[in-house]
């Protein structure tokens, strides 16, 4: 299912009444989190609806997608600090109740096996929160990776490189593996949402739009779960036919 606004904020604002929603209906809720420029507002918006409306988060659980291999928690460009920086720091989340790979781990097998596992022992994610890479990968599961994969080590693509690049100083400092929880996992959340803005996100948004389910477009695996929304603004919906784009407010397609 698509649901398309005009707007990033209209989309961060939807996005994260939709986490407020499951939290409010499930305290004990387990939520997959995701980083990047895309997620930003949505979490500023998350904030500010719990200030507005505040909950108990005691309960929450909360699993990342992925981590950089090398980076420590307090690199300025690890997973861990952007998610300290705009969300956990701000909403006080118990230590214990967040969670993210492991990119220091000495035996990553055993990391990625026991962060499977973790989840599975809560009972799956409730909603799983997801961004796309421009070569259409979630998470950091490249094209060609398995459907049936669990979290994982991956050897990050040099498109993948090249679009983190604009995060470090440096081209040659973007890690080159990362731990990222695999397509099954994701596939086995209760509700996806895959949120996707701005204009240089419009070709793969077309390429999913059209393509079918196939592993050389991870985040066509979408397309077999139940209950996924896409989450568009207009300008990352540009290139779908005329009759999908929507009036101003929203529309689901």
């Amino acid at each position: 299912m698509y649901k398309i606004f005009k707007t990033v904020d209209e989309v961060a604002q939807y996005t994260a009444q939709r986490l407020l929603d499951k939290i409010q209906t499930k305290p004990e809720a387990v939520l997959g989190l995701a980083t990047g420029g895309t997620m930003e507002p949505v979490y500023a918006q998350l904030e500010k609806g719990l200030r507005q409306h505040p909950m108990d988060l005691s309960r929450l659980t909360t699993f990342n997608l992925d981590e950089y291999i090398g980076l420590a928690p307090s690199h300025p460009q690890s997973y861990r600090y952007y998610m300290d920086q705009h969300l956990f720091d701000k909403l006080s989340l118990a230590q214990e109740r967040v969670h993210l790979p492991d990119g220091m781990a000495e035996d990553r097998a055993d990391a990625c096996r026991a962060y499977s596992a973790a989840i599975q022992a809560l009972g799956g994610l409730d909603l799983q929160l997801l961004g796309i890479g421009s070569n259409g990968h979630i998470g950091f599961n490249e094209p060609q990776t398995s459907f049936a994969s669990r979290t994982h080590v991956v050897e990050l693509s040099e498109q993948t490189r090249i679009d983190n690049g604009r995060f470090f100083a440096d081209q040659r400092e973007v890690p080159t593996h990362a731990i990222t929880l695999g397509i099954q996992d994701i596939l086995e959340a209760k509700d996806i949402l895959l949120v996707i803005t701005g204009r240089h996100k419009a070709d793969i948004v077309a390429q999913l739009y059209h393509s079918g389910v196939d592993e050389a477009l991870p985040a066509s695996a979408l397309k077999q779960h139940h209950n996924a929304t896409i989450v568009l603004d207009s300008e990352a919906a540009a290139l779908l036919p005329r009759q999908e784009v929507f009036n101003p407010k929203a529309s689901v397609v």
